[in-house]
């Protein structure tokens, strides 16, 4: 497979990890500056949230690698995606931790539209754990077969 097959979704983690990290420096900016006041938990669960978002965005990375080499069908790609199903499970179990929180912050600031937006976090990631599990097994199972048609031949 040419290098260049992936070079746009390279392209697109490198975007969106230059987004987060953005929007991880203007919550910085906002927390230094004071201004953060009852959303501080929040923010810091944002924070904290980027950790192994970043991570898996890396994972990501690395799969691509894999395919750019051809080595996509491997035990390195099951243990990106795994990686990744982890990443975004406790992306999301983080934030279903802050809801409480964040419904006790909607109440009292009189905004009920940003439950809603924090219960799109939670379920978004959820998505993506979900959906890396399958790619897992199916990958999983892909490379039990072509280990099994290395053998007979």
């Amino acid at each position: 497979m040419k290098n260049g097959s992936t070079l746009f979704l390279k392209a697109v983690i490198y975007l969106i990890g230059l987004l987060v990290l953005g929007i991880c420096i203007l919550l910085i900016g906002g927390m230094v500056s004071g201004n953060a006041g009852m959303f501080l938990p929040l923010m810091l669960g944002m924070l904290v949230s980027a950790v192994p978002f970043f991570y898996a965005l890396y994972q990501g990375l690395l799969l691509l690698r894999y395919i750019d080499t051809n080595t996509a069908f491997s035990e390195s790609s099951v243990r990106a995606i795994k990686t990744i199903k982890l990443c975004a499970g406790g992306i999301s179990a983080l934030y279903a931790l802050l809801m409480p929180y964040l419904a006790y912050v909607a109440e009292i600031d009189d905004a009920p539209g940003v439950v809603l937006l924090g219960l799109v976090f939670i379920f978004a990631t959820l998505v993506t754990s979900v959906f890396a599990a399958v790619l897992e097994k199916l990958l999983r199972n892909a490379i039990d077969i072509k280990s099994e048609n290395d053998l007979t031949v």
